[in-house]
């Protein structure tokens, strides 16, 4: 089994440009197509899902992409998240701040959607970052 997520559809999850590092949107995925912060609480097969355990594996995700090109979080000059759920953004921005200064950190819009591609997902992030190359 592969420890690497394959994207799922024709494109990179990294792209380098120059100096900079765009990361496609990123989610809790795991290689065995699992989702982090999803735990089944019964019988029924009910589901929560937890959007600090999403939002720490989506960062995790993030930055092991980031590492394939040489470049880590402290090289992120731009965020974009994605909640299903404004109602998660307390939870979502603790585990924000765990990656993050909120004073050195990249600038960041946060933003509620519809839906994301798998009705598990409650939080997917892209990033932007620069790391002068060579």
């Amino acid at each position: 089994m592969t420890n690497k997520v394959k994207p799922r559809g024709a494109y990179p999850h990294v792209k380098v440009v120059g100096d900079f590092i765009f990361v496609s949107g990123t989610s809790s995925r795991r290689a065995d197509n699992s989702i982090a912060g999803v735990d089944i609480i019964d019988e029924m097969g009910t589901k929560k899902l937890n959007i600090e355990e999403q939002t720490r594996a989506v960062l995790k995700n993030i930055e092991k992409n980031l590492h394939s090109v040489g470049a880590n979080l402290q090289d992120v000059v731009d965020v974009s998240s994605f909640l299903v759920n404004m109602n998660d953004f307390a939870g979502y921005n603790k585990v924000y701040a765990e990656f993050f200064d909120k004073e050195t950190g990249p600038a960041r819009t946060t933003v509620a959607v519809h839906q994301l591609p798998h009705p598990d997902l409650v939080v997917e992030i892209k990033v932007t970052a620069y790391k002068r190359q060579g």
